[in-house]
């Protein structure tokens, strides 16, 4: 365990674990690590993920891989030049319902994907504010912390989002930082998307909310604040309710509605049995440093969205997009 604070020592104490102030004083122990979980302010991960990689020490990187595109991609091309292991915490690509529901889409049970929605509203109390002032001001809003997750959802679902459109507000707390967001979004499929996020909002309709898979949150399973449409059939998750025409869709005809089954786990624990295989090269990353760069990609692109108001191209580099041969 690294932690500047000397209190952590007794933490360490409890878990049975050696104890450093520096990172440094880690990397020059013996013996090194078998793997390193680098939770610490986003804006240290490419320092701290440089001086594990240098060290030989696999790495698993908390989302955002970074606070940059340039510096993710240096992450992740440090990696692989030193041929370290490098996995990224978007914890929620190891939920068995996001399995589950990439498996659906996937066969082809939609049809052609032609829209996708994302709802995330929450009410943050006073006190997550009053615990660490810096999420007070830009760059500690739910853009970076929460929306982040809802983009590579999507991504990992439907595919490469390419251009993207936005619109911000803060007219409750009245702070610098952003606390509702409206992004509209074009897939290189040619599909649709917008997502809608709050965190002064006073409802359940957000995937901590509903999903139940953290038992620290109540959970209101009823409701399914994403929803893919395909141009066979539906899907809503976090419940994977399917509603899909077994023939010619029609709106004057039924629906057909079914539940897909999933076997509940919980995302954190399969994500650390993951990247154990990962740093014993029995697994390649589930989210690579470049897979991870392309959902910070997209986050700030819905930033400078907001800011200059206009619509933000936010593909790969060399993607062929559906959209610009239309």
């Amino acid at each position: 365990m690294v932690d500047p604070d000397p209190a952590a020592s007794a933490t360490a104490d409890d878990l049975g674990v050696r104890w450093f102030a520096a990172l440094d004083a880690l990397l020059a122990s013996d013996p090194l690590p078998d793997g390193a979980i680098i939770a610490t302010p986003n804006a240290l991960h490419r320092e701290h993920a440089e001086r594990c990689i240098a060290a030989g020490v696999p790495i698993l990187v908390e989302k955002p891989i970074a606070t940059s595109v340039t510096d993710g991609l240096a992450i992740a091309e440090a990696a692989a030049g030193a041929g370290v292991p490098l996995l990224v915490g978007h914890h929620r690509r190891h939920s068995p319902i996001i399995t589950a529901a990439r498996d659906v889409i996937r066969s082809g049970a939609l049809g052609e994907v032609v829209a996708a929605s994302t709802t995330t509203l929450f009410a943050k109390p006073a006190e997550y504010f009053e615990a660490a002032a810096w999420r007070r001001e830009p760059g500690g809003g739910p853009i970076l912390i929460n929306l982040i997750h809802d983009v590579d959802a999507l991504r990992h679902l439907i595919g490469e989002i390419v251009d993207v459109q936005a619109l911000a507000s803060s007219h409750v707390r009245n702070r610098p930082v952003e606390e509702t967001v409206a992004v509209n979004l074009r897939f290189a499929s040619g599909a649709l998307g917008s997502l809608l996020l709050s965190d002064a909002a006073a409802s359940p309709l957000s995937w901590e909310l509903t999903a139940g898979e953290d038992p620290a949150f109540p959970r209101y399973p009823d409701h399914d604040p994403t929803v893919i449409a395909g141009s066979q059939g539906t899907l809503g998750l976090p419940s994977l309710r399917l509603l899909r025409y077994p023939e010619q869709p029609s709106w004057r005809l039924p629906l057909e509605a079914s539940v897909v089954s999933v076997q509940a786990a919980d995302p954190l624990t399969r994500q650390l049995e993951h990247f154990l295989r990962v740093i014993e090269r029995r697994d390649a990353p589930l989210v690579s440093g470049p897979d991870a760069v392309e959902s910070l990609r997209v986050t700030l692109a819905v930033t400078a969205a907001i800011a200059s108001g206009a619509t933000v191209s936010c593909a790969p580099p060399g993607l062929d997009r559906v959209a610009d041969r239309s």
